[in-house]
């Protein structure tokens, strides 16, 4: 057969597997999307680099409900509020359980906060709820410790000396160490080694996590698993963090009173001798150590790149700075610390904080969900076992709730008397029963640091303000903003 003869037959094959394809996909009633290539998927259509674009068009072609495949892996796609909300909402119970991302996977089993399903979820989370309530989250308990620690970031800022440099690694220590306190009942100085360790831990997993080698490993972890690689640099730093923990737990078991708990650590090992006659309780060491390096790896990082992100907007805009600083100089002075009960006294910075979250869309993808039985939604039916990405960035940039979406505008969140509004399309920390469990505590931070900074000092980017670049490194399970320097000038 000659050359056109095999273009010839290649194109009637295609045709062909189109149209049973088409067939199939009616017959089942799957949400419809882009025919995909054996073995690959769809990857060949999809820019690493900008997946919201591509996403976008998807919305564009098939509506607010497609489906695509990440190489083997079935993904049925929610974009728009009405999806997203009518997903994780209306049918709440319908999508509650998470799918489990090999790289996950790998190192948790199912255990944690954030990746455990069914009972032992229910039970994990309603019990870190009720010991961070206990111990003071939203109150004022843990907001002391918040305020305590944005005072030590302060201090080491002013060591720079208005000198530029990156501030990655300082504005990683705070969140960090209030973890610390919530977990540990203890702080860590700034250049202690034990604490500069697990810090690089964190970071570098956080880094590796938007690699291309992961999301490549997520769609093919049988065929990648026995090569080198960054996942298993992953593996291994997760377990230098649980041994980090188990450190911790063993100090605390030769001085736990078990009617004075201090910390997170002493309540769970309280639950644990509660729970031990009982063969399905959730409370056991394996358990801890998961729960433990998810609180640092999602209070740390996240956090820590809110602050990044945070202060490289205001460089971008020195006329919101200018107007931050001027409702912190009227409402605090240069000397009184700042108190969450000031937040609703500064409707223009909350309105600046709300606006730097919905920006940056930190989480563009949520954590994916999974369709634990065929699901009825909308006039499709998603398959037992089909991953489910609810777009949290389609609902943060719709153009309904937020005409200049692409923007940064902190009047998105002001009425037009300058009074802070709210928005139902504000969901950077999801929506429904899967609601971030560390929301109030990271709104907490984000307000306290971001405030004290600018208190005390005025933000000077290295390079002109036009010239600074706020797109994401890259895309991927997080958004991770561009390195860059700065100076803290003080005020």
């Amino acid at each position: 057969m000659d050359f056109w003869g095999l273009i010839t037959l290649a194109l009637v094959c295609f045709l062909f597997f189109q149209l049973i394809w088409n067939k199939g996909y009616k017959a089942r009633r799957f949400p419809p999307g882009p025919i995909p290539l054996p073995i690959l998927g769809n990857m060949l259509q999809m820019d690493s680099k900008d997946l919201f674009t591509f996403f976008d068009k998807m919305a564009e072609k098939y509506g607010p409900v497609f489906t695509v495949y990440m190489g083997l892996q079935r993904i049925v796609v929610l974009h728009g509020y009405e999806a997203v909300k009518e997903a994780l909402i209306d049918q709440g119970d319908n999508f509650l359980n998470r799918a489990q991302l090999p790289i996950f996977e790998d190192n948790f089993k199912g255990q944690g906060i954030f990746l455990s399903n069914g009972e032992k979820w229910r039970q994990n989370r309603r019990f870190s709820l009720m010991t961070l309530r206990n111990f003071g989250m939203g109150k004022r308990s843990i907001e002391e410790r918040v305020q305590e620690e944005a005072q030590y970031l302060v201090e080491e800022l002013r060591k720079t000396k208005g000198q530029f440099f990156d501030p990655t690694f300082i504005l990683g220590c705070a969140p960090c160490n209030v973890i610390c306190s919530i977990v540990f009942n203890n702080r860590f100085n700034y250049d202690d080694e034990k604490f500069l360790r697990l810090m690089s831990l964190l970071n570098e997993n956080f880094r590796l996590l938007n690699t291309p080698w992961i999301q490549l490993y997520n769609m093919y972890p049988s065929l990648i698993k026995r090569l080198p690689g960054n996942h298993r640099t992953i593996n291994k730093n997760v377990l230098e963090v649980r041994n980090f923990i188990m450190d911790e737990v063993k100090k605390h078991q030769e001085t736990l009173d078990p009617n004075n708990p201090q910390d997170y650590i002493d309540c769970f090992l309280i639950k644990m001798q509660q729970e031990k006659l009982n063969p399905q309780s959730a409370f056991n060491y394996q358990e801890l150590m998961a729960t433990g390096s998810n609180l640092f790896s999602a209070g740390t990082e996240t956090t820590s790149s809110t602050l990044r992100y945070g202060l490289l907007l205001l460089m971008k805009h020195p006329k919101i700075q200018d107007k931050v600083h001027e409702e912190i100089d009227r409402v605090l002075g240069s000397s009184r610390k700042p108190s969450m009960q000031d937040r609703v006294k500064m409707p223009y910075v909350d309105a600046v904080v709300h606006e730097i979250q919905r920006y940056i869309h930190l989480l563009p993808f949520s954590l994916p969900r999974l369709a634990a039985q065929d699901i009825h939604f909308q006039k499709y039916v998603i398959p037992k076992g089909t991953s489910v990405f609810p777009l949290l960035y389609s609902v943060l940039y719709d153009r309904k709730a937020f005409p200049n979406p692409y923007e940064f505008d902190p009047e998105n969140f002001l009425d037009k008397s300058g009074n802070f509004q709210k928005n139902d399309h504000f969901v950077p920390f999801s929506l429904g029963k899967r609601l971030c469990l560390g929301e109030s505590l990271a709104r907490m931070e984000v307000f306290l640091f971001l405030t004290t900074i600018l208190q005390n000092f005025t933000l000077k980017p290295m390079v002109e303000p036009k010239e600074l670049v706020t797109t994401p490194l890259r895309n991927g399970i997080v958004n991770i903003p561009s390195i860059y320097k700065l100076s803290l000038i003080p005020r």
